[in-house]
């Protein structure tokens, strides 16, 4: 396939411009149809929202709110009345508003001024829904109300509609993320077009699984929230997944592979790991079915169709790419190191190579400090609370944060979040005055039945996100309706995500145990191990542990929220542990899977754990850390979003990824994989002739096998021709198919020794500065051999054999 995407490039190129575009004119004629349904089944909140549609089927559009307070007076003076009721007036006769239901009209509007008569609130109700009102409409109803502001008169607005006008340009924070992520590559890279392929890659992935997400509005619940966290995952692994790719293709080029057999050999290798890494975050997301929560299917959907966009678009758009930019995939630099110095040899090194080394002397030292650290960042996670975010949490500067608090200081904490206590019939006196007597209550009042349903307004005393409001939920279901012997719910907003946390809380240890058996069942058939799935489960847990501690300090204890300018704190998002999860253990994988590939490739060849470990460290922390980085700047940039869901989402993944980068997978896992030593790649017999076989990455080559038997060592001298001995030569033992088994470098005695896996036939290379070249193969018995080796300069128009 890989062949043919890249031979067929302009085909491949033309169907997915085409793709595109027919799906971006389609959703944009047919619009979205988002709905956030977060009622559950077999709950109090549900049973309360049916009755209300049997009280009034005809659901009215939007209610939004205009707030005004004066320093000195009353709200009732006429100089107030003469700025807010011809504003009040205009507003109504808007096309698009239905009514507005202002304070200065009989008695029920009296009751919109508050006590001291210093605030005062009108509600506007649109004749449609908040995201399907025009933007013109909202921001000519915020216009007109805000011009009857004067000194010492203060106008604010608040509801769904209304923060609409807040949001930032969309794709704001998508730019963003784009943006510092082509840092990162180009400093990866060095090279614009090779930048630029992993962001047109994911720009085509996220842009066709938005699209569709769009028009399967239409067709089921889908959440407003959703399309926000699809574009999150799929910038993430889209623009990750062709890295991997490209970054296989780039290394081909460099040492001598013609540019179409590299890109075949890269979508063969790392596309093999694309699919299965891909494969494992759509098992992951779609964990979240397990809940049973209807508002996570639309999530689940939205989330899944991107990566599934995204994987494609790496597996046959990229190939396409890759065949159109040719040698111009490699930096200038890079071109030119190639024709003149020849290919680069195999073998790691730098700070990645050092690094890798430094682990394997010291990994009980460095596990122990990675497990510190990760613990004292997840100790937050202990008081963690589950809630809903509302206008209170957005920053001080917005309007709808300015109304909320001053309809909290004028009608109390509790007006911003009222509980309706459903009643099927007419409300028993009993009940009421039941309800009134209850402590933490500040207002109470009966409507009159509509289709024999009665609803009772209650206004708690306390803030909606109050652990007090909560408990006054309890104590309405569990004492004061029952004592009034009437069948009556609760309902109503914080009463629904009161319902949604608790059944979050219950069914969280079942998905988390889904989702952890899946990913260890994957694990075992692609490493044929017990002991790496069961270290990846440990991992993962660690990681969703630390990044929720980052999230509880920082949304929910308000460390650092000014400085992230991301509004109030509160309780996180009861929906947004499931999500989070998902994507944590999806992504997770993703970097488990391609270092932990490479050590089992090496295992297979070798059987040296230590070396096993040590060389896919070296020869995969370099670009996971890069990728990593790319998410985190993903991530983070969903701050800037607008949506407080969506900057939980973003900082929690984005702490997530990097200690789950920096610290299990280069750090933690290599290092108890060290202490494990063999007992890393055990599996019972039995269970190995059960398993199926799966390869997740196979080798560029052919697999070698290399000679069984005890373990020997090659041991002599290295001299130049003059027989003077030499220091700092490079020794490298080569199996006969090519792949390096040892490397060391010569002592001031020109001494060397290499290991040798057993008995066989072997190629021994000797490489020093300055001097040519020289490569014997050697046949290795039982016991040690001894081997010198001599190496001279290269005579003019002499070729070098090795380099």
């Amino acid at each position: 396939m890989a062949r043919w995407c890249y031979r067929h490039r302009l085909v491949v190129l033309v169907l997915w411009v085409g793709a595109l575009f027919g799906l971006g004119f389609t959703a944009t004629t047919a619009g979205t149809d988002y709905a956030n349904v977060f009622s559950l089944p077999n709950t109090d909140s549900k049973r309360a929202y049916d009755l209300m549609e049997k009280a009034f089927p005809e659901s009215a559009g939007d209610t939004d709110t205009v707030v005004w307070k004066v320093e000195e007076g009353t709200v009732r003076d006429a100089e107030v009345r003469s700025r807010i009721e011809p504003a009040l007036a205009g507003i109504g006769r808007m096309d698009g508003v239905g009514q507005v239901a202002g304070p200065y009209a009989g008695e029920r509007g009296a009751a919109q001024i508050s006590r001291d008569g210093r605030i005062a609130y009108a509600q506007i109700t649109f004749t449609e829904q908040a995201n399907a009102v025009p933007m013109e409409l909202i921001e000519d109803v915020v216009q007109s109300a805000q011009r009857a502001e004067r000194d010492g008169l203060q106008v604010e607005l608040g509801g769904q509609a209304i923060a609409r006008t807040q949001e930032p340009p969309t794709g704001t924070a998508e730019l963003v993320g784009i943006a510092a992520a082509a840092i990162v590559l180009f400093l990866a890279f060095g090279s614009l077009f090779a930048m630029l392929l992993p962001i047109v890659v994911a720009i085509f992935g996220v842009g066709t699984g938005m699209l569709s997400t769009m028009l399967l509005s239409h067709a089921t619940n889908v959440p407003d929230v959703a399309p926000l966290l699809g574009s999150l995952i799929g910038l993430g692994v889209g623009i990750d997944y062709a890295l991997f790719i490209v970054t296989r293709h780039r290394r081909g080029i460099l040492r001598g592979t013609k540019p179409e057999e590299a890109a075949v050999t890269a979508l063969n290798t790392s596309g093999r790991a694309v699919l299965f890494a891909g494969g494992t975050v759509c098992i992951a997301l779609a964990g979240m079915l397990v809940m049973n929560l209807r508002f996570l299917d639309g999530v689940v959907i939205a989330t899944s169709l991107t990566v599934v966009f995204s994987v494609l678009a790496a597996v046959t758009l990229l190939p396409a790419l890759l065949g159109l930019l040719g040698m111009r995939v490699l930096s200038r630099r890079q071109r030119h190191r190639l024709a003149h110095a020849g290919p680069e040899p195999e073998e790691a090194s730098g700070p990645a190579a050092r690094w890798s080394a430094y682990v394997q002397r010291r990994p009980r030292a460095i596990a122990a400090l990675a497990l510190v650290v990760m613990a004292v960042l997840s100790l937050p996670v202990l008081s963690i609370r589950l809630g809903a975010t509302d206008q209170g949490n957005h920053q001080e500067t917005q309007t709808t944060r300015q109304a909320y608090d001053l309809l909290a200081e004028g009608f109390g904490p509790g007006f911003n979040g009222p509980l309706q206590v459903v009643v099927d019939g007419t409300a028993p006196d009993a009940l009421v005055s039941r309800i009134e007597s209850t402590g933490g209550v500040a207002q109470v009042a009966a409507l009159p039945p509509a289709n024999d349903v009665t609803v009772i307004q209650v206004v708690p005393a306390t803030a909606p996100q109050s652990e007090e409001t909560d408990r006054l939920i309890d104590v309405l279901r569990d004492e004061v309706i029952p004592a009034s012997g009437a069948e009556a719910h609760v309902g109503g907003v914080t009463a629904v995500f009161k319902d949604f946390a608790s059944v979050t809380g219950d069914r969280l240890p079942y998905f988390v145990a889904t989702i952890i058996a899946l990913g260890f069942l994957l694990l075992l058939v692609a490493f044929r191990s017990l002991v790496v799935p069961l270290t990846a489960a440990l991992m993962n847990l660690i990681a969703a542990a630390a990044s929720f501690g980052v999230l509880v300090a920082i949304f929910q204890w308000g460390w650092g929220t000014e400085l992230l300018g991301i509004g109030k704190e509160g309780p996180i998002t009861a929906f947004l542990p499931v999500i989070m999860l998902s994507l944590l253990f999806g992504l997770s994988m993703d970097y488990q899977v391609f270092l932990v590939s490479r050590m089992h490739e090496e295992w297979v060849h070798t059987k040296d754990n230590a070396r096993a470990v040590r060389v896919g460290l070296a020869e995969t922390s370099r670009v996971i850390n890069c990728a990593a980085l790319i998410m985190i700047c993903v991530f983070s940039a969903f701050v800037l979003s607008g949506d407080m869901e969506g900057a939980m989402a973003g900082i929690g993944l984005a702490a997530a990824v990097a200690l789950d980068a920096f610290i299990l997978r280069t750090a933690l896992v290599p290092a108890a994989m060290h202490l494990l030593g063999k007992a890393n790649w055990w599996l019972p017999a039995g269970l190995e002739k059960r398993l199926p076989h799966l390869a997740v990455e196979p080798g560029e080559e052919p697999v070698e096998t290399v000679p069984e038997g005890p373990s020997s060592v090659i041991h002599g001298f290295i001299r130049t021709a003059d027989g003077e001995p030499l220091e700092g030569a490079a020794v490298t033992l080569l199996s006969r198919g090519g792949r390096q088994l040892d490397r060391v470098m010569s002592l001031a005695d020109g001494s060397y020794i290499v290991a040798v896996p057993g008995p066989g036939a072997y190629l021994l290379a000797a490489t020093a500065s300055g001097l040519g070249s020289r490569a014997r193969h050697v046949v290795v018995e039982e016991g040690p051999l001894v081997y010198d080796v001599e190496v001279a300069e290269v005579a003019e128009g002499e070729v070098d054999a090795v380099n």
